[in-house]
């Protein structure tokens, strides 16, 4: 007999519901890196390696929770599992990547810290619809952004970077953009979902993720922002339009993409140099061209999981080096999976991500009620992030785990609504939609 809620010793009884919708939301809270960082980074925002240790002690609550939300549906979860093969797949190449890896202790210790993060994208998936997954973040972000405009009113010094520029409740600036960039998208996909009765709460929210992200002075969390509404337009017209007006937005909206990334690379050094501005991007572009060379020497395997970016690499040194700053990692998230793992990583990577930018497309035109707009432009922005960023595959990164959590949703529900265009799903309380249980 299944036990659907605990009771206290006296006290009233818990329902595994509340369980899951509050560790859920503390979990993601904990892994967006908001307040305990901040609390023990140094005066230069840098952390010790004894505050890395303290860090990781909130991981293993959310990795308990994580573990007995899977037990407690493990149908589900093998249920995931079967539908999109190639998450697991790619999750084991951390692992694999040991056998040839420059540091294997590092890279099998990072490992283990990226399946417990991909496990809890599984709690989220399995555990939530999209529309209850847009709720909680909306609390969640909130909560981070609110205390962020809270500390700056405060506390400014704790607040702010030594440039001046606002780092919130977050250990850096670009923290708080991508964050922010984060909040705006959810506030707005409240406003635009109508059904949710929060309209007040999200436009106060959307304001304060707007002076958070201009605070920050993020150009990346900015443009992703850009683009986030720019998406919402075209999932909004793609959802309206009939099917060979679909393929029409697609081919348009793909040559569009691809003229921008072209022009970009052709003719942003010259009008940031014509602007007087940076044309360096804050030095990654000397970083990209350090770091292609090294990727061109181990371009089939690459050099293991996240260990190119450690001190006991000479080569990670020498451009450090050259540089003359210390880069945490490739400031792209492509090249990183590169360097981590060579083509043999990327390209079921780019398989993965096309075959769910196709099946979350589909979901947004045969079933845009259950509130798939959001994560369709998610998972985009994301993508976009990681052009400047590095955000894919890292450990202990709400970002991340939300990514991988859209891919397996996506995955989840894009058979059910292939063999009906209108199912007659409810949201989960006490367990799996109906159209979601093993077949």
């Amino acid at each position: 007999m299944r036990v659907d809620s605990l009771k206290t010793a006296g006290g009233p009884s818990i329902s595994w519901r509340a369980i899951e919708c509050w560790g859920a939301g503390i979990s993601l809270f904990f892994q967006a890196g908001a307040v305990l960082p901040l609390i023990l980074a140094d005066a230069d925002g840098a952390l010790s390696d004894s505050a890395r240790s303290i860090l990781r002690i909130p991981c293993l609550p959310v990795y308990a929770f994580t573990i007995v939300i899977l037990i407690r549906n493990f149908p589900q979860f093998l249920t995931a599992l079967r539908r999109n093969l190639i998450v697991p797949s790619i999750l084991f190449l951390p692992f694999l990547s040991t056998l040839w890896s420059i540091g294997p202790p590092t890279s099998l210790r990072r490992a283990i810290g990226l399946l417990f993060c991909v496990l809890l994208s599984y709690v989220l998936a399995i555990r939530f619809t999209p529309r209850q997954l847009l709720l909680l973040l909306f609390v969640t972000l909130g909560s981070c952004i609110v205390l962020s405009v809270a500390m700056s009113v405060v506390s400014p010094s704790l607040a702010n970077m030594p440039d001046g520029t606002m780092r919130g409740v977050f250990i850096h600036k670009n923290v708080l953009g991508w964050y922010s960039s984060l909040m705006i998208l959810v506030a707005s996909a409240v406003l635009i979902d109508g059904t949710l009765g929060l309209r007040r709460t999200a436009f106060t929210l959307l304001a304060a993720g707007v002076i958070c992200l201009a605070s920050s002075g993020s150009m990346t969390a900015i443009i992703a922002t850009i683009v986030a509404y720019c998406l919402i337009g075209f999932y909004s017209l793609l959802q309206r339009s009939s099917s060979i007006g679909r393929v029409v937005i697609v081919l348009f909206f793909v040559q569009l993409a691809v003229g921008i990334l072209i022009s970009l690379h052709e003719f942003l050094v010259p009008a940031l140099e014509a602007l007087g501005k940076d044309a360096t991007l804050t030095g990654r572009v000397p970083l990209w061209e350090l770091v292609d060379r090294e990727i061109s020497d181990r371009w089939m395997l690459g050099y293991g999981y996240q260990v190119f970016w450690t001190v006991e690499n000479p080569v990670a040194t020498h451009i450090w080096l050259m540089l003359g700053w210390a880069a945490p990692h490739a400031h792209n998230g492509y090249r990183d999976i590169l360097l981590s793992f060579g083509i043999m990583g990327m390209i079921p990577f780019v398989v993965l991500l096309l075959h769910a930018i196709r099946q979350g497309a589909s979901l947004q035109c045969h079933d845009p009620q259950y509130g798939w707009l959001w994560l369709n432009v998610l998972t985009i922005m994301i993508l976009v992030m990681n052009l400047t960023e590095s955000i894919f595959f890292a450990q202990n990164d709400a970002i991340f785990i939300l990514f991988t959590a859209a891919i397996i949703m996506f995955s989840l529900y894009a058979p059910v609504v292939s063999t009906s265009h209108s199912p007659s799903w409810q949201a989960p309380s006490r367990g799996l939609a109906s159209g979601l249980q093993i077949s």
